[in-house]
């Protein structure tokens, strides 16, 4: 198979906030693998985080450069399970966004290149999966602005990111959404991006919790296993693991989960090494009675297919974090759509791939 790459620079429709900063691009790299007989083309999508991917956009294109040095010498699998084992044996650990991209650049081609990633009903357009309405970090009014149009748009759950702005002001914002609206009515999560300290963070987990949040995510920054053990033990909100995840080995999960024992995990593909090693995340979780959700690490539409198809096929019920492709002026046109709070590959649109003309 032919390999080509292709970088692009998103462009978000405001300045994203979180406890790391404000975000107003974000570049990624679609790896595109060409079947020379047919010409059928399969895309993935290489989209490291900055200060969060193990993985960078130089080593990204670094390593594709090499890969396309030896494409004459790799063929095209016949099944998924050949591409997941072409993937593990081509694309080092430390190159999570690439593991993600190639997978499933390779899955499409497969499917003839009708980015059907997944068979199933979700992209037969017959089957919709709930998820949650992200409120970005600002001042007051502007998180208020957003919650407002979400609840308009129908959505039943919001996840809301904190930790960035005066805790009081969000405290505020919290409190303004439960005079209005009843858990029943609206589910709340919040996101801290670990933007709590050690010392605080259980005094505020049990302020936030007099507003009858669903979970927060990541309270502390990752790696301090004993305190976030401690923290999940006390906590009277639930917690989810997020970033906690990153640089650990699936193989391990099974021991990192049962020595924190959360009350959630959350999965991002991109950020984790694909979605074979997701996999390997639920299995692990589902044995410890642990719940999980999938959500996108701001992907453009080409990612977030994936990613949706994948989550589809694995019969989801709690809102999935996939809401992400309305966020950018420059996203990839796609059948992805956000209806009620639920998202749908609606068959009556069309993908435009006329980016994918400018390969080098």
């Amino acid at each position: 198979m032919k390999i080509d790459f292709l970088e692009h620079t998103l462009q978000f429709k405001f300045d994203a906030g979180t406890s790391r900063g404000v975000m107003r691009e974000h570049n990624v790299v679609y790896v595109i693998l060409t079947d020379p007989e047919t010409e059928l083309k399969g895309i993935g999508e290489c989209a490291p985080l900055p200060g969060l991917s193990v993985d960078n956009k130089t080593q990204v294109i670094d390593f594709l450069k090499s890969l396309k040095k030896s494409e004459e010498y790799l063929n095209i699998p016949l099944a998924s399970a050949e591409a997941f084992e072409i993937v593990e044996e081509l694309v080092p650990e430390d190159l999570p966004s690439v593991r993600f991209g190639l997978e499933t650049a390779l899955l499409d081609l497969i499917s003839g290149g009708k980015k059907e990633i997944y068979e199933g009903e979700f992209y037969q357009g017959q089957k919709r999966i709930p998820i949650n309405g992200l409120i970005w970090m600002g001042d007051e009014e502007f998180m208020l602005s957003q919650i407002r149009k979400k609840i308009d748009s129908g959505f039943n759950c919001l996840k809301m990111k904190i930790g960035a702005i005066d805790f009081e002001t969000e405290l505020n914002v919290l409190n303004f959404i439960r005079r209005n609206f009843s858990e029943k009515d609206l589910t709340v999560r919040v996101d801290a991006n670990g933007a709590f300290s050690t010392t605080e963070a259980l005094s505020k987990l049990e302020k936030l919790s007099k507003y009858d949040l669903h979970s927060i995510e990541q309270p502390i920054k990752p790696g301090n296993i004993e305190g976030m053990r401690m923290l999940c033990k006390k906590t009277p909100l639930p917690i989810a693991l997020d970033e906690e995840l990153i640089a650990v080995d699936a193989k391990k999960g099974e021991e990192f989960l049962t020595a924190i024992e959360p009350q959630y995990i959350i999965l991002k593909p991109t950020l984790l090494g694909g979605l074979k090693v997701s996999d390997k995340w639920i299995k692990n979780a589902e044995k410890l009675n642990i719940d999980w959700w999938m959500t996108s690490a701001l992907e453009s539409n080409i990612g977030l297919n994936a990613i949706s198809q994948f989550t589809a096929y694995k019969n989801v019920i709690l809102p999935q974090g996939l809401g992400t492709g309305q966020l950018y002026h420059n996203n990839i046109d796609s059948p992805l759509t956000i209806e009620n709070g639920e998202i749908f590959y609606d068959k009556n649109k069309k993908w435009d791939l006329s980016l994918f003309k400018k390969t080098r």
